[in-house]
């Protein structure tokens, strides 16, 4: 929980003023990442329906108190 939400949102414009962001290394990072997913063989998955109701009933909670 954020006590002080001006001073985070301080942090947050100083850390993205400082911070560029670098579109072709972030794509780079992701690419390595997508590339050591399939080399793992966890990506894709061979059933994409996999844990799906967990994932429709942790949206039901978290939507539910909102």
């Amino acid at each position: 929980m954020i006590i002080n939400p001006e001073k985070w949102k301080q942090f947050e414009d100083d850390y993205n003023a400082n911070h560029k962001i670098d579109f072709s290394k972030n794509l780079e990072i992701f690419e390595k990442m997508l590339e050591m997913a399939r080399e793992l063989k966890v990506f894709p998955r061979k059933d994409p329906l996999e844990g799906l109701e967990h994932k429709i009933r942790l949206a039901k909670i978290l939507n539910s108190h909102g």
